[in-house]
């Protein structure tokens, strides 16, 4: 398990993962999440008590919209492997940090 945070107006960099699902559960904030696996695209809006899934494979990102950091837990499975797991991918935005 771990926890994300964003600061308002920031959006994250693009990544997948190798070998692990992931469930998010958004905690505070209001933002957005680009998902994409295959063919299939969408962007979630997201705010406290939004649960998502992330599949094996999925490039996402997330963005903090307003003028809170947007924040949520998130689970893997199986348990992160160690730190090759994720890789960097092209996504919907610019991202504005290097980390996720």
């Amino acid at each position: 398990m771990a926890h994300f945070e964003l600061a308002p107006g920031q959006v994250s960099r693009v990544v997948a993962h190798h070998t692990v699902d992931e469930i998010w559960f958004f905690l505070r904030g209001r933002g957005e999440m680009w998902r994409q696996l295959g063919a299939q695209e969408e962007v979630v809006d997201v705010d406290a008590g939004v649960c998502l899934t992330i599949p094996v494979g999925t490039r996402f990102q997330f963005r903090a919209n307003g003028d809170d950091p947007l924040s949520a837990v998130g689970v893997t499975m199986p348990p992160w492997p160690g730190e090759d797991e994720a890789y960097v991918v092209t996504g919907a935005w610019a991202p504005t940090v290097s980390e996720s």
